[in-house]
């Protein structure tokens, strides 16, 4: 079985493949001061609560862009799993040709989105990835990686504005029932959850007149389904498309 690990900067998520089957995923929260000896009980748990040891796992391949982990994940990996795991960064096969100014600032895991939603999709097709920020990726139609844009995330933004704003109380990010609030906090929910399916909107056909053709639109990350609940511009959502790119690319450097 093969493990695949995407290290987030506010949430880390792990899924086990058997073959091409994804049997199990996890989320836990990104720690970064945690050891790898804190981080192996704690896989040893999650594996345990889904039938499976430590043994069962073979293969392991991860990305990560929060620095200090990389370094504690792959201890884990070797000490715990006797594995050697793969890691997402320069020198990998990835398949996909980044047409940056600088290839080596775009986050590995926006690289791993790209391979899997090529591969899956095909091209073009713009990624937007709803997590610690709201990314959006382009994908040319030979899954060359074009480039995008970074917004705050949706909760990111909230919890900025709660800090500053001393009046305004912390809210639940769903949605409200109307976009006129009566009352404060579905004031809040409005402006969080609607605002921020503009924001979807606004970019996504930015990015569409830019290109000159209409694309495909994937949506991932925690907040995926909240936005794409309330726009007809997603085409679909795929919670897990970070992993099944792990696992494309582990296979294509070790085929």
């Amino acid at each position: 079985m093969l493990l695949a690990v995407d290290i987030g900067n506010t949430e880390t998520t792990l899924g086990v493949f058997e073959g091409e089957k994804l049997r199990a995923t996890w989320h836990i929260e990104t720690i970064i001061n945690r050891t790898a000896d804190e981080f192996a009980p704690l896989l040893t748990s999650l594996l345990g609560n889904k039938g499976l040891q430590l043994s069962d796992i073979r293969e392991v391949s991860f990305c990560s862009v929060v620095p200090p982990l990389t370094a504690t994940f792959e201890e884990v990996f070797r000490r715990y799993f006797g594995i050697s795991p793969m890691v997402v960064a320069a020198g990998i096969k990835t398949g996909v040709r980044i047409c940056m100014d600088n290839p080596k600032e775009v986050g590995a895991d926006r690289i791993v989105n790209a391979a899997a939603a090529h591969h899956l999709y095909g091209g073009p097709v713009i990624i937007v990835d709803m997590g610690t920020a709201t990314t959006f990726d382009i994908v040319s139609e030979k899954g060359d990686y074009m480039g995008g844009a970074i917004a705050p995330g949706i909760a990111t933004a909230a919890e900025t504005m709660f800090r500053k704003a001393a009046m305004l109380p912390s809210v639940e990010l769903i949605r409200p029932e109307h976009v006129i609030g009566s009352n404060t906090i579905d004031a809040i929910k409005s402006g969080i959850v609607f605002g921020n399916v503009g924001l979807v909107e606004g970019m996504i056909a930015r990015i569409q007149g830019e290109l000159g053709v209409k694309t495909k639109v994937i949506a991932t990350g925690g907040y995926a389904h909240l936005i794409a609940a309330e726009t007809k511009i997603i085409d679909g959502i795929n919670p897990d498309l970070t992993l099944i790119g792990l696992r494309l690319i582990y296979r294509m450097n070790n085929s």
